[in-house]
Parts: C-alpha cells; sequence; structure tokens
C-alpha cells in the first residue's frame, strides 16, 4: 500500500504560481473566438441546405472573418508572450523536446499508469504535445483564413491583391466588392478560384482537425483534474495550482 492510499495519509497542499495573467487572457479569449469560429463555420459549410441568400452569405462569413481576426491576433500576440513569460508559459514549457524531455515523458506516462501520477506546475509533457499540436492547427486556420478573406470578401491583407487580379479592365480594384460580377474578369477569376480551392481544402481538414483536438483536449483536461488534482481548471482564473505532491518543474 502507498503512502497516498494509506487510511492516515493526509495531503500536503502547497500552492505554486503557474500562468501568468497575459497567458490566461489568452485562453479564454481564444475559446470564446473559436468557439465562435466553429459555430459560423458550421453554418456557412450548410449555407445552402439552410437556404441562405447571397446577402446572408457575405453577412455570415463577415462575422467569421472578424471572429478570425480577432483570433489571429490574440494568437501571434500569445507567440510574442512565450518568449517573455514565465518559465511555464514560455517556448521551454510549451513545446515538446528538449534535454531529458523523452525520459520525463516516461517518467510521466509511468506515474500516470501507476495510479500516483506526477504533478506538475506548468503543462504535464503529454500536455505540451496536445498544445503543440493546438498551437499549430490555429496557425493553419490563421493562415488559410486569411487567405480565404482576401478571396471572398477582399478584406485584408490579402483582398487588395485578389482584387487587383480579378478586377476587369479599366476597373479600380478598390472598387470590386463580393458579388459584384460586372466588376470582374471571368477569366481571371476562374484562375483565382482555381488558386483558392486546395488552400480552403486546407482551412476544413484543419476546421475538423481542430474541433477533434479540442474536444481531446476537454476531456484530457477532466481526466486529468479528476486523476491528478492540482485544481487545472481554476488555474486558468487565478493563475495558481494548488499540489500535494512536489512537482518536477517546480522552481
Amino acid at each position: 500500500m502507498t503512502q497516498r492510499s494509506s487510511p492516515d495519509f493526509v495531503p500536503e497542499y502547497k500552492e505554486y504560481v503557474a500562468w501568468d495573467a497575459p497567458t490566461r487572457w489568452f485562453h479564454w479569449i481564444n475559446a470564446l473566438a473559436v468557439l465562435a469560429l466553429i459555430a459560423t463555420g458550421v453554418v456557412i459549410l450548410n449555407d445552402d441546405a439552410l437556404g441562405l441568400s447571397a446577402g446572408g452569405k457575405i453577412l455570415l462569413k463577415s462575422i467569421h472573418v472578424s471572429f478570425g481576426y480577432v483570433m489571429a491576433i490574440n494568437l501571434l500576440w500569445r507567440f510574442v508572450w512565450a518568449f517573455y513569460g514565465n518559465r511555464y508559459t514560455g517556448w521551454r514549457g510549451i513545446l515538446p523536446g528538449g534535454r531529458g524531455y523523452l525520459t520525463s515523458l516516461r517518467a510521466y506516462v509511468l506515474s500516470f499508469l501507476s495510479g500516483e501520477p506526477q504533478q506538475f506546475v506548468g503543462h504535464n509533457p503529454l500536455a505540451r504535445i496536445g498544445v503543440s499540436v493546438l498551437f499549430m492547427l490555429l496557425l493553419i486556420q490563421l493562415t488559410t483564413g486569411l487567405v480565404i478573406a482576401g478571396t471572398d470578401l477582399f478584406w485584408p491583407p490579402f483582398g487588395h491583391w485578389f482584387a487587383q487580379w480579378i478586377a476587369a479592365p479599366g476597373v479600380d480594384p478598390t472598387a470590386v466588392q463580393p458579388g459584384a460580377s460586372d466588376l470582374i474578369d471571368k477569366a481571371s477569376y476562374q484562375a483565382m478560384r482555381a488558386f483558392r480551392g486546395p488552400i480552403v481544402e486546407v482551412h476544413e481538414l484543419a476546421f475538423y482537425a481542430l474541433a477533434i483536438v479540442i474536444a481531446l483536449h476537454i476531456v484530457a483536461v477532466v481526466l486529468t483534474e479528476l486523476h491528478e488534482g492540482g485544481s487545472i481548471t481554476s488555474a486558468m482564473f487565478t493563475g495558481r495550482k494548488i499540489l500535494t505532491r512536489k512537482p518536477p518543474d517546480a522552481e
């Protein structure tokens, strides 16, 4: 019988500072923006089945892209903050790899399977893989989404370039608007749509992958909270974790 499973064992609680304020703000802004993007994205994928008008589709895409800008600015800010945040919010605390990573990953998995999981102040070794995948998918959505916004709505940063590409001879590219078929060169428009096609496909595939990874992320947080403790969920509000065992990543 381990000490922790003994009926006489009384855990010793200790509070650790984990997530700084910029990281917590990023997390919740990102969560709300991504949920809004998923909701509007699902409607966009089913716009014909829902009988949306041409104007309704443009409005919906405008709302979707607006949330995309929020997500993009927030994500880029997080990438910058990773150079300045504390040891748990910086790149070394996010990305898998580095000296001793595989050893710590193996130790964590074995401890989890043993029923006495290690507790980490920052991300545990498995979580670092999950967070990296999540960031990668968000970055793919950011880059492909900005290109699609340029082809559909002619919004920045690429919209003016696409408008120049498809504008009919003698037409000011700034006058090109969604649905203005009389202002565009049809051959150039078809070429632009062919260029856009693979990017849309990547955006949609990454959309489904992102939805799956987010679901797995929520399940992992719940299971870790139940199995390990550590006030993981509340730490994203308070910035502090309360642990019962000395964490391997403690300062």
